[in-house]
């Protein structure tokens, strides 16, 4: 093979990193690698058993580290290319992803004071126990008027730094003062990479809550006196533009990775965000949404507005010179797995052994022979709580209309169908905004059901793209790699050359986009009457919960 220059993009995921060598040229993609988490995600114990409560997950950042250490270089090897000829490395994360450090960038969890303090750890974007703060920062940031809380729908995240910040002040607060730096991991693993903490523009924009500046101390300090420094101690740093380069390849982390010393290191980003322009989706009113385990939905427009439940509008946060939207669904890979996993009779994974094909993909065989409504169901998508629109993580799952002769396909494809609904919600938004989508762009693990992609076009009634790759966020890295290194002037002129898309490959029938009409009507009247007020059941179904296993 002719020495051409590489990048490297590296995804980090939910449960694994996945890296992939990329040609400058053209976007090819050479040689790919994945490494699991190898303590995965802890929602119910630390690593050394200390039990954790509720609606927490944490990571161990040394495990995104192994993903430099293995990935990288089995990606480099799948390739068949020299190494010498990677010109530079572009990484994404999760968000919003949190790590406590102290002032040289060492996750306080490495300590040996903090070793069984769970607080001490990484806490991943699923983590929903600090919704009690994050209902406070809402109900005084409306109480006051905060200019800024618009930007964010009206509300602001459980997920996001500043809830989580005030729960770690709240209940460790020997944690809170040893840390010098609360870093989205995004930027702790470029930190990692060239020894500079760089802090991205994205994150600080979508989940730190920076428009033109942070809330103000004062702000701070009536959420907790002990919060006013905040900002300004543990928070605020130099922002790193989506592109440009955060440093150099240190020689701790080429010899690591396997690639040269002083290569450039782009500044962190975000994945979803990442694959916006790797599906070539540069344009207003082309939403791409990244489903996984979660999705994320993002996309660019012309002009600024405010959309309810909206997780964020950045200027330039996707493409320079357009308002980058963000929303999202909370669970959804997750659900689908959790059912599998929790639900299905012994007899479904004895057959789908026999035929050598998941438990997942017989589900969906069997469910793809259905009619639409022919199991005589309607579920609610909020068993990991709801992102958007509400924005609410109290809120639960629910699937109504069982009876003795359901069967696991029905509630699976029920279960399908509402994440479409959840998805139907959030375009409606924007579109009742003066935002209108007119494409729906999909990436991501979940793109591979063909009776999934189905609903989703059926339901929404809008053609679905498919992205090119099946590495959306790592191509996207890599993408913004070359960028970082100047083999292109700006993001927009990389997705031209590197970005790939299949235009239309799922569109909408006409007799089923009428038959869901009608089922996303009663999704609709669940969705308001559980999530809006009018029955607070969940709420307290969940506060109940707490208190019988004394959380309270």
């Amino acid at each position: 093979m002719a020495s051409e220059p590489l990048v490297v993009g590296v995804d980090f995921g939910t449960l694994s990193g996945r890296a992939v060598v990329v040609r400058v040229r053209d976007g090819a993609e050479l040689g790919t690698a994945v490494h699991d988490y190898g303590h995965g995600v802890l929602d119910r114990a630390l690593p050394d058993g200390r039990p954790l409560p509720p609606d927490w997950a944490l990571q161990v950042p040394r495990d995104y580290v192994d993903v430099l250490r293995t990935a990288v270089p089995a990606a480099i090897a799948d390739a068949g290319v020299d190494p010498a000829d990677v010109i530079g490395i572009g990484t994404d994360f999760t968000a919003c992803t949190m790590v406590p450090t102290t002032e040289d960038g060492t996750p306080l969890n490495e300590l040996p004071e903090f070793a069984g303090e769970p607080h001490a750890y990484v806490k991943l974007w699923k983590h929903h126990a600090a919704q009690g703060q994050a209902d406070r920062i809402n109900q005084l940031a409306e109480q006051r008027g905060e200019t800024w809380l618009p930007r964010y729908g009206g509300l602001i995240s459980s997920e996001w730094e500043f809830a989580k910040g005030l729960q770690l002040l709240e209940e460790a607060p020997e944690v809170y003062a040893a840390m010098a730096h609360w870093v989205e991991a995004a930027d702790w693993i470029v930190w990692q990479l060239c020894g500079t903490y760089a802090r991205n523009a994205c994150t600080a924009g979508y989940k730190g809550i920076h428009q033109d500046g942070y809330p103000s101390t004062d702000f701070l300090k009536a959420l907790n006196p002990d919060f006013a420094g905040f900002v300004a101690d543990k928070l605020d740093h130099p922002l790193g533009r989506l592109g440009d380069r955060a440093g150099s390849l240190t020689a701790a982390a080429a010899a690591w990775t396997g690639l040269p010393e002083g290569i450039a290191v782009a500044v962190g980003n975000v994945d979803a965000h990442v694959t916006a322009p790797a599906a070539r989706a540069v344009e207003p009113g082309q939403m791409v949404a990244i489903m996984g385990t979660s999705t994320c939905h993002v996309m660019n427009a012309d002009v600024l507005r405010e959309v309810p439940g909206m997780c964020g509008v950045v200027e330039g946060g996707i493409v320079p010179g357009l308002w980058g939207y963000e929303s999202g669904q909370s669970g959804v890979g997750d659900i689908f797995a959790w059912f599998v996993d929790h639900n299905v009779p012994p007899q479904y994974h004895e057959q789908a052994r026999e035929r050598g094909i998941s438990v997942h993909e017989l589900l969906t065989e069997l469910a793809g022979r259905q009619r639409i409504g022919e199991h005589g169901l309607v579920a609610l998508d909020w068993h990991s709580g709801n992102r958007s629109v509400l924005v609410d993580h109290e809120l639960s799952g629910l699937v109504l209309g069982q009876t003795l002769a359901t069967r696991a396909e029905d509630t699976y494809r029920a279960l399908l169908e509402a994440t479409a609904y959840g998805t139907r919600v959030i375009v409606d938004s924007y579109t009742d905004a003066g935002i209108p989508v007119t494409e729906l762009v999909i990436a991501g693990g979940l793109v591979k059901n063909r009776l999934l992609m189905q609903i989703y076009a059926d339901v929404l009634d809008l053609p679905l793209s498919v992205i090119g790759s099946e590495q959306g966020p790592a191509l996207g890295s890599a993408m913004h790699a070359a960028v970082a290194a100047g083999a292109y002037a700006d993001i927009r002129a990389a997705a031209g050359a590197m970005g790939s898309v299949r235009r239309g490959v799922y569109r909408p029938v006409p007799e089923h986009v009428a038959a869901y009409e009608r089922l996303f009507v009663e999704y609709q009247e669940l969705h308001d009457h559980f999530g809006r007020g009018a029955n607070e059941v969940m709420h307290r179904l969940k506060a109940l919960r707490r208190a019988a296993k004394g959380e309270d």
